[in-house]
């Protein structure tokens, strides 16, 4: 059981990684197909317990995600992503999942902003100004200056490295993909 999950994960990740590095999207043909097999999976193997255990994984995934994707600061695609890896972990992996994502996500975007210095400027002219403009009417309006066109991030890049991350430390403590 192992070996499917791992083998299914591992194409889902590198299709999403390759589509959104090529095109900047994660496609509906990936993200439903990956939702509905673990549900399935997950219900042939394991019945209603396994049915159970995929949808936390899906909820969990789809909520963790979808602050920043109504915030517009994360895309569609990538949301569904992190729940169709949800339906097949379950709940305790793709919380872990979904922490090595934000700490891969932030390592890609600090080295994404080192090779566009411009983009940089500005990401921290924004910054000081949201802090000035807290720092005197205690309200947080921030209205960042678009001088410069920053860069796009491809966080299906992320999702991969944080969802193997958290796969890899299963894999090391209890020697199965799925936690106990």
């Amino acid at each position: 059981m192992n070996f499917i999950i791992a083998a299914i994960l591992a194409s889902a990740l590198l299709t999403a990684v390759v589509t959104d590095l090529r095109a900047r999207r994660i496609h509906n043909w990936l993200t439903f197909p990956l939702m509905l097999s673990g549900f399935v999976f997950h219900a042939v193997v394991g019945g209603p317990g396994g049915l159970g255990f995929s949808a936390a994984g899906f909820g969990l995934g789809l909520a963790a995600m979808l602050l920043p994707f109504l915030l517009g600061v994360m895309g569609a695609g990538d949301v569904k992503l992190m729940a169709g890896v949800g339906a097949w972990v379950g709940a305790s992996t793709i919380l872990a999942a979904f922490l090595f994502t934000c700490l891969a996500g932030g390592v890609y975007a600090l080295g994404v902003l080192a090779f566009h210095r411009a983009a940089a400027r500005q990401v921290l002219l924004n910054l000081k100004g949201a802090f000035y403009g807290f720092m005197a009417t205690r309200r947080f309006n921030y209205a960042p200056s678009a001088s410069a066109a920053l860069p796009r991030l491809c966080y299906g890049v992320a999702i991969a490295a944080g969802t193997v991350a958290a796969v890899g430390l299963n894999l090391v403590r209890t020697g199965s993909v799925l936690a106990q």
